[in-house]
């Protein structure tokens, strides 16, 4: 199996980042090749531009070659996981500039290229479980993104799983913990 974990955090001290690395290494055990995106490191620029904006006349649009390029890692993938902080119980900016940009017409729907592709967004919420559930921000946060990206991209087999409570400094044992409930290989 080929895994792409996407990064979306600024620090690389982050729980975030130890997470990612993490997932890495538990799938590189388990015996994936894995590419890393850290969309911050790589100076992934979110913001929308012509070159990128869906052609709804022509579903076959070529655009940009950053963008080609981050289709391609995207489409050798068996496997596609998210790990992002819980910003304003959504995506962070960088992580919904990268969805807006990147999976596109022509690509990921009208017609989707990606069928047979999982998917797993893991998000790193500050708040409880309690919290999340009392305001439907857990229910809201697996619309958007398990059905209103993946399953609209034709990705079937799509998970997101919320840890919670993180925002204490990262360690080994509470990484493991994360990356050990949001079940890698399921």
């Amino acid at each position: 199996m080929h895994a792409l974990v996407v990064v979306a955090h600024p620090r690389r001290d982050s729980l975030t980042a130890a997470t990612a690395a993490r997932v890495r290494d538990t799938l590189f055990a388990e015996g994936s090749t894995v590419d890393v995106l850290d969309l911050y490191a790589e100076g992934f620029d979110p913001s929308l531009r012509t070159a990128d904006e869906p052609d709804w006349a022509d579903h076959t649009k070529e655009y940009s070659a950053e963008v080609r390029a981050h289709m391609a890692r995207i489409a050798a993938a068996d496997l596609v996981v998210v790990v992002f902080p819980v910003w304003w119980f959504g995506l962070p900016a960088i992580a919904k500039g990268w969805v807006d940009r990147v999976w596109n017409r022509g690509f990921a729907y009208e017609p989707s290229t990606l069928h047979g592709t999982r998917m797993l967004w893991i998000g790193l919420a500050g708040a409880s479980s309690a919290y999340y559930a009392r305001h439907g921000f857990d229910t809201a946060l697996d619309v958007q993104l398990r059905v209103g990206i993946s399953e609209f991209c034709g990705i079937r087999d799509a998970r997101v799983h919320l840890i919670y409570d993180t925002l204490e400094e990262p360690d080994a044992a509470r990484v493991d913990e994360i990356v050990s409930s949001a079940a890698l290989a399921a």
